[in-house]
């Protein structure tokens, strides 16, 4: 039996369990077997919005076993990967116990992990945006700082409590930090005590204009839009440290925060570093088949595979567009193999690019035409609904949006509190005790 093993449910490992199950997954003579930490695939475009209290936590995820019928999925974390011995050592289960898992073919989608550049206190202070968790993580925190600020007590520390700290103006950084503040001043009206006066929100940026990837003209635009709404944008500054009182810039200024969101940097996986592979930038370079130099039945894509385009003479961007049809691509690949195909390479031209920038702005660049305003964030909607798996989620999102329309965001924090009990323990003690026991 020829074993094809896929690490990592992104866009990249899931499209190409897809596309097998397609092509040889009722095959006898092949098992593909699909290896991730979480049992869903998460839809990371969509991710501010569950931040921002738009969507609800769960229509922006699908479960993997219902989107599989023919591959096997197994929930746990990959702690190693021997490529001499074609194995994949995976712990799971609540006892944490390891399993190898052979292989004939590996693919190699793990993604990226944040990355701190080794800044003093940012590792211990700073959220990130990466996953669900994140999302909710920072959902909640702002929901308690607005509870926090409005106690009577709390009176002299409202304005730092309510300063909020975003690094990096990518599409991360900027679309968070635009739906961060269309939720606080949303929610001013419900906090008697507190008022837009309190609120400062804050972008700081490396470069001379945010979202470089859109061009200049889009990110000025992007710019302006954000400060007419009261977005402090920092420009040509960088994150030089954090400590739980605040943040210290590269200009020298000091800003008084307990919230800083960190979406500066990211890197390969931390299993990639440890591979006797060469490496270009932190990641696996791979020929035009997808195949990584030197191992012959292993192949990378996504974020963690340096894929150059042969057009431009430099690497792919490592964007949703590309990674699933890499994912694609790269399982028609293997098939080819299984079944002495022959192997196409993989060519593609970015469609092109959107950013939502809140209050139904957003700015777009398709195929090298530019827009701005209402009809961007239109299409963003559009495009990034249509991208969505799951005719079930569509439908979800959907009405989300159009109950947005009618009535305010919900001030609701989810959280995992147990209820008390007669032995004593309140529903906070019972949370302790479970996070000091879980691994």
């Amino acid at each position: 039996m020829t074993k094809v093993v896929i690490l990592g449910a992104g866009f990249g490992g899931l499209y190409t369990a897809l596309e097998l199950e397609k092509l040889i997954g009722r095959d006898p003579d092949v098992q593909v077997t699909l290896i991730n930490r979480e049992n869903f695939i998460l839809f990371t475009p969509m991710l501010h919005e569950v931040a921002a209290s738009d969507l609800d936590l769960t229509h922006i995820v699908n479960p993997i076993r219902k989107m599989l019928r023919h591959v096997k999925f197994l929930k746990a974390e990959v702690t190693s990967i021997n490529l001499e011995r074609r194995t994949v050592t995976v712990t799971h289960g609540s006892d944490l116990h390891s399993h190898d898992v052979p292989y004939d073919h590996l693919v190699l989608a793990l993604g990226c992990t944040t990355n701190f550049f080794h800044l003093p206190g940012l590792e211990e202070h700073a959220l990130t945006m990466k996953s669900l968790g994140d999302a909710i993580h920072l959902r909640n925190l702002l929901i308690d700082r607005l509870e926090e600020a409005d106690l009577e007590c709390a009176a002299g520390d409202r304005n730092r409590s309510l300063t909020v700290v975003v690094a990096g103006g990518g599409f991360s950084g900027v679309e968070t930090i635009a739906g961060t503040n269309d939720f606080l001043r949303a929610a001013m009206r419900f906090y008697r005590h507190l008022s837009e006066k309190n609120l400062r929100i804050v972008l700081v940026h490396p470069g001379k204009v945010i979202l470089p990837e859109l061009g200049e003209r889009l990110g000025s635009y992007a710019q302006k839009k954000l400060s007419d709404r009261g977005v402090e944008i920092l420009v040509n500054t960088r994150v030089e440290s954090a400590s739980g009182e605040g943040v210290t810039l590269s200009t020298g200024e000091f800003i008084p925060t307990p919230t800083l969101v960190w979406t500066a940097g990211t890197s390969p996986h931390r299993l990639i570093g440890g591979l006797p592979c060469a490496t270009e930038r932190g990641r696996l370079p791979v020929n035009e088949f997808l195949e990584v130099t030197g191992w012959p039945g292993v192949w990378a894509l996504g974020d963690c595979a340096f894929i150059r385009d042969p057009d431009a003479g430099k690497p792919y961007p490592p964007t949703a567009q590309h990674a699933l049809r890499q994912g694609r691509q790269l399982a028609r690949n293997i098939a080819a193999e299984v079944r002495g195909g022959r192997k196409l390479p993989f060519r593609f031209k970015t469609l092109g690019q959107l950013a939502a920038i809140g209050k139904r702005t957003g700015v777009a660049n398709i195929m090298g035409l530019q827009f701005s305003g209402f009809l961007a964030w239109f299409l963003w909607r559009t495009i990034y609904l249509s991208k969505l798996p799951g005719l079930e989620k569509k439908v979800r999102v959907s009405l989300d949006w159009t109950l947005d329309l009618f009535f305010s965001k919900d001030l609701v924090q989810f959280q995992t509190l147990r209820a008390p009990t007669m032995g004593g323990r309140t529903g906070d003690e019972h949370h302790s005790a479970i996070s000091a026991s879980a691994p």
